[in-house]
Parts: structure tokens; sequence; C-alpha cells
């Protein structure tokens, strides 16, 4: 998860495409240059330890676009696939 807030501040497309299960990956992602990330609050988590297939970080990223903050909140699901986690997606409510 962390990984995944990292790339998006720094513009990393690529490691952000990388680390998205194949089943729900889109083709491409662009992200917006003008959109900076400020922080990252990791809510909690569940499950996604050493012998765990599966776990869901819940988190709250921070930005500022065009000078106004913004936030993302969501529950996340991600999948251990060949020997690392990748985001499988937005676990629903």
């Amino acid at each position: 998860m962390r990984s995944r807030y990292a790339a998006f501040a720094v513009g990393d497309p690529d490691y952000l495409l990388r680390s998205w299960h194949r089943s729900t990956r889109p083709r491409g992602l662009r992200l917006d240059p003008a959109q900076r990330w400020t922080g990252l609050e990791v809510v909690g988590t569940d499950r996604g330890g050493l012998f765990d297939s599966t776990g869901t970080v819940e988190f709250r990223a921070h930005y500022r676009d065009g000078g106004r903050p913004g936030t993302v909140a969501e529950r996340s699901r991600f999948v251990r696939e060949d020997g690392r986690w990748v985001y499988l997606d937005a676990a629903s409510s």
C-alpha cells in the first residue's frame, strides 16, 4: 500500500500498473501532474500477514490540486500473486 502511494506521489504509473492484479488492471494509467500528494494515513488493516494470501488496507490519501485540498478514502483489497502483494480492487462496503 505504501509503495503504491509513493508511486502516485512521484508520478510512476509503470509501478502502479505492475503492482495491480492482472484481472483488474487497466490497459493504461495517466496521472494528473497538477495533483500533489501530501500524506497517507493507514486507518486499519485486516490480514495481509506473512502466511496470508489476501489482505485489506483502509486508508486516507491527501492531496492538493490547483491549491485545493482533497482526500481519497478507500478500503483496498490486495492478493499475493507470485509471492508479492498486488492491488486487486476497492472493497465494497
